[in-house]
């Protein structure tokens, strides 16, 4: 099951990891490569907020779907970054960035009907590529993995953080 958390544990097992070598990677810039993660992840507001609801407020059609999109993750990365000091924009940006694309990479190889990932590529393109078909949506051993590899890694992190 590829949820939130899921999205979320990916980027701290991996940027964590770099951590280890990248001086400048610490606990909070983990952090904000985590958020980025939850990008894809707000079309789940339509759930809430009903898209006829922002059509109506907005006056012009809307929907959520860009979002989960590789430019809805750097539309709102942009956004994201201007939220920091300018030195950091970058930085910022790079983080939210990744932290977004190992949520959609993450969500290409579910299974598809159609042995076809969405258009996570638009706008650059609206094609489809081909998923690896890895596991369905509803299977919790994507989480299971996440929640052991997160766990293995936070415990050697807290060694090596103690060793310091």
């Amino acid at each position: 099951m590829a949820d939130l958390l899921t999205h979320l544990l990916v980027p701290y097992i991996l940027l964590t990891v770099a951590s280890w070598r990248v001086d400048w990677l610490d606990k909070r810039w983990v952090v904000v490569g985590m958020g980025g993660a939850a990008i894809p992840d707000l079309v789940k507001v339509g759930i809430v907020v009903d898209e006829s609801t922002v059509e109506a407020l907005l006056g012009i059609p809307f929907t959520y779907a860009p979002l989960s999109t590789l430019g809805g993750v750097l539309l709102l990365a942009g956004v994201i970054t201007v939220a920091f000091e300018r030195r950091h924009w970058r930085r910022v940006f790079g983080l939210v960035t990744f932290g977004g694309l190992t949520s959609l990479l993450l969500d290409g190889m579910r299974v598809y009907a159609d042995g076809r990932a969405s258009a996570w590529l638009y706008p650059f393109t609206n094609w489809r590529p081909p998923t690896p078909s890895l596991y369905v949506s509803s299977d919790p051993t994507v989480l299971v993995v996440a929640l052991l590899a997160a766990g293995t890694v936070a415990v050697i992190d807290r060694r090596i953080q103690a060793g310091n």
